[in-house]
């Protein structure tokens, strides 16, 4: 019953938050997650496995993924300086701009289901077994 309560808010919220990605920025949710988790890496940029790992997505499907967002100019790919191999995907100035956009819907809409939702107390402990949850074993 908990992995199912778990998988059905994880897809609701998804859903959701997507939806308003998608009505006010015209951002899809997978898009909003490459750009985040481009934002918070320590250059801008991510190697395209880095990518899949940090959304869970296939290599392929990030691949895929990557092309629409550089065909819309939010992100750009990059040789690998020190691989060769390796290709970088890095977040452009517009890409900055689009998740500056985004990240105010989000917020918003956190406060909107989370926030005004559970008190301070519940957000701590939900976020401590979640952690947990994702720690690796």
């Amino acid at each position: 019953m908990l992995f199912g309560l778990l998988l059905e808010t994880n897809a609701r919220l998804s859903r959701s938050l997507g939806l308003e990605l998608e009505a006010q920025c015209e951002l899809p949710l997978a898009w909003f997650e490459v750009l985040l988790q481009l934002r918070k890496s320590p250059d801008g940029r991510l190697k395209m496995a880095q990518v899949a790992d940090a959304i869970v997505h296939s290599t392929g499907g990030t691949t895929r993924l990557i092309d629409r967002l550089e065909e819309a100019g939010l992100v750009q790919r990059q040789l690998c300086p020190s691989d060769r191999r390796a290709i970088h995907v890095a977040i452009t100035d517009l890409g900055n701009q689009k998740l500056d956009e985004a990240l105010s819907v989000h917020l918003e809409y956190l406060q909107e289901t989370l926030v005004s939702r559970l008190s301070t107390q519940e957000r701590v402990a939900l976020t401590a077994l979640l952690t947990k949850l994702n720690a690796p074993r």
